[in-house]
């Protein structure tokens, strides 16, 4: 692929809910760049963030296509913090959706420039009247419709220009055919036309008074108003087109060159580690080189690669670089674009690009690349927290360590991914944005790494205490001829007041009826005793064990004597002391649009949950923050994307141990 100066990029994001069409707009602007021969047709849901550059009119696309399902938010997170401007996509058919939103979200958090393109145009339940009303309700006066859609005989064969106020119709070569917008279409195109202006007069006071006074902006004054709110996000424009015809990307690639910043317009800052101070970087071509890696590939078929954002000065092959994060150089090698699945090398890239590394030795993903003499460092992308998991084993337990190594690779990957060894509970657990997350690491495991695994229902972490005090003693004697085993204790066990500790040992003992050289022997009995608590073999928490009294034997006592009995001891007297079963508490906090707020409670009244409250937040939503139990939170993702239509959003943390209720019954 040809070199691009700063200039000649535009990065783009692709955003929007799942089937809405991402992809194929991708494939039908690749089609029209000449980089394929056919359209591809149907797609199935796209779980991986590809970056395609199109060369478009002498500039460099960079279009990044992200996954329209939540359960792959990480990657939506890492292309979203290198891109520069982005594409909602709404299909005209299903209209608004959960990711539309969030993909608006996205754009705010960022302030990024953003156009709305709405697909299957060519469908007849499609209505991009609908769309427009509701986008301009949801988000006011920056919704500027650009074009209206031409129908007839039930075939999408045109649009109107909104900017020019003329139609146009495709013809047999691909081109247009310029025409009188039909009488039908001049109602829309009245509504359409004030929406726009009404855009453009938002962009400045000089504007807003002529609007007011009634006067005529020209179409040059049009679009220079639209270059400027397209860019500070004042202004989002919304295209149409059909993805299956490959009609509306011409228009819709001239906008996003026309009307998108090029990185050199757009800010990036960092921090010189030398000094601290702030590295105003910029995507500027003179100055010291530095890069940020949003994103690791790591496929067993293509290899290991690093993909960049050069945020600073002119990378080429072979240069060493500094990784200040991990006090490491990194020789570069060869430079490379990657278009899908296809890798190509490059000879340069320049500031504001976007490329990809061949296997750096210990660089990762959020990591920066810069001079030695010029340490920088970059914000790390915050990416989403998992918090669904699943207890997993090896089909075959033959496969364990070539499971790890693949988990480690798609780790490296995945962000939102997490292994956790729970020795506590004998059990490895996998952590994901959702069930149907880890179900697909399942399946990646199996297809491209030919090893199997089973999910199962994670075990909770339960606990044992007491709730009284207990008295009572064990001796332990045996005799199987010459030594025999004797060791004999006195102990009371009671609630010790620190629930965060399992144990406080204590010796009161007088007259040596215990010798002092016993005592860590009965500690030790203790130690083992609340592994496995007498009640439910859980770990034992909140006890205290007083050694009083007890006797032994000149020649028969050990210390195995001793540790025996003090861990029968204390089971008798942990059944004695009113036992109890502890569960896990966590502090939810679930995002839900207003009108959900009564399902989701009552939801949580049904999980055994204590609603604490409910505030207000951004986007017009409400954070309810109740305590739930651990052992309620099983697949309560898939619960609540079903209440809320995917809107729904939740995390939590652990907060404290609580008495289960009688009865609770612990799955094994």
């Amino acid at each position: 692929m040809n070199v691009f100066t700063t200039d000649k990029i535009r990065n783009v994001v692709l955003l929007g809910h799942c089937g809405c069409g991402k992809t194929a707009l991708v494939d039908a602007i690749s089609y029209l760049a000449g980089l394929k021969t056919r359209l591809e047709g149907e797609f199935g849901n796209t779980t991986k963030t590809s970056v395609v550059p199109v060369e478009w009119d002498g500039i460099k696309v960079n279009l990044l296509d992200t996954p329209g399902l939540f359960d792959y938010v990480g990657e939506v997170e890492e292309a979203v913090s290198v891109a520069d401007a982005a594409i909602i996509v709404i299909s005209g058919k299903s209209g608004i959706e959960a990711g539309t939103i969030r993909a608006w979200d996205y754009c705010e958090k960022r302030n990024l420039p953003r156009m709305v393109f709405v697909t299957e145009m060519d469908e007849d339940k499609a209505s991009f009247r609908e769309i427009v009303q509701e986008l301009q309700e949801m988000y006011g006066k920056r919704i500027a419709p650009f074009h209206l859609p031409i129908r007839e005989n039930e075939q999408f064969v045109g649009y109107v220009n909104v900017i020019q106020q003329k139609a146009k119709r495709w013809n047999d070569k691909g081109t247009v055919d310029k025409f009188d917008v039909p009488d039908y279409s001049q109602d829309n195109l009245t509504i359409c036309r004030d929406a726009l202006v009404e855009a453009v007069a938002e962009t400045s006071e000089e504007f807003m008074e002529r609007y007011f006074e009634g006067d005529e902006f020209s179409e040059d004054e049009i679009r220079q108003a639209l270059r400027v709110g397209v860019c500070d996000a004042t202004v989002v424009p919304v295209l149409m087109g059909s993805n299956t015809l490959a009609r509306g990307m011409y228009t819709l690639m001239a906008d996003v060159i026309k009307y998108f910043p090029s990185p050199d317009r757009c800010k990036c800052a960092g921090i010189n580690t030398t000094n601290n101070e702030v590295f105003e970087a910029n995507y500027d071509f003179s100055k010291p080189k530095s890069a940020y890696i949003f994103k690791t590939i790591a496929d067993p078929y293509i290899g290991k690669y690093s993909l960049i954002k050069v945020n600073s000065g002119v990378l080429k092959t072979d240069e060493v670089l500094y990784n200040y994060h991990r006090d490491a150089e990194e020789r570069l090698g060869k430079l490379y674009v990657i278009r899908g699945d296809k890798v190509e090398e490059v000879k340069e890239l320049h500031a504001g690009d976007i490329g990809a590394l061949a296997k750096l030795a210990v660089s990762q993903t959020t990591d920066t690349l810069s001079t030695k003499k010029n340490p920088i460092t970059y914000i790390r992308t915050p990416i989403s927290k998992p918090y669904v998991y699943m207890r997993y084993m090896a089909k075959n337990k033959g496969d364990m360590d070539k499971i790890s190594q693949a988990l480690s690779k798609m780790m490296m990957e995945d962000l939102t991914l997490k292994v956790v060894n729970d020795a506590d509970n004998a059990q490895t657990l996998i952590y994901g944005i959702s069930g149907q997350h880890i179900k697909s690491v399942q399946d990646t495991l199996l297809e491209k790494y030919k090893v199997e695994i089973e999910l199962t229902k994670p075990k909770i972490a339960y606990k044992e205490t007491i709730r009284k005090k207990a008295d009572t003693e064990y001796k332990y004697k045996k005799q199987s001829g010459g030594h025999g085993q004797y060791g004999h204790v006195k102990i009371t066990i009671e609630p010790s007041g620190d629930m965060s500790t399992p144990y406080i040992f204590e010796e009161t003992v007088v007259g040596g009826a215990v010798p002092k050289n016993y005592f860590p022997a009965v500690e030790k009995g203790i130690v083992e005793a609340v592994k496995n608590g007498p009640l439910a073999s859980y770990p034992v928490t909140g006890v205290k064990v007083v050694l009083y009294d007890g006797s032994y034997h000149s020649v028969d006592s050990s210390e195995l004597a001793f540790k025996v009995a003090t861990e029968q001891a204390f089971k008798q007297g942990f059944m004695q002391a009113s036992p109890v079963l502890l569960e896990p508490i966590a502090t939810m906090k679930v995002v839900v649009p207003d009108q959900y707020t009564g399902d989701v409670m009552g939801d949580l009244n049904k999980r055994r949950g204590r609603v604490m409250g409910m505030n207000p937040v951004e986007g017009g939503n409400q954070e309810i923050v109740a305590d739930v139990p651990y052992a309620e939170l099983y697949e309560y993702d898939t619960k609540l994307f079903s209440m809320t239509r995917g809107t729904g959003l939740f995390s939590y943390e652990f907060a404290r141990y609580e008495e289960a209720p009688e009865g609770l019954k612990p799955e094994e």
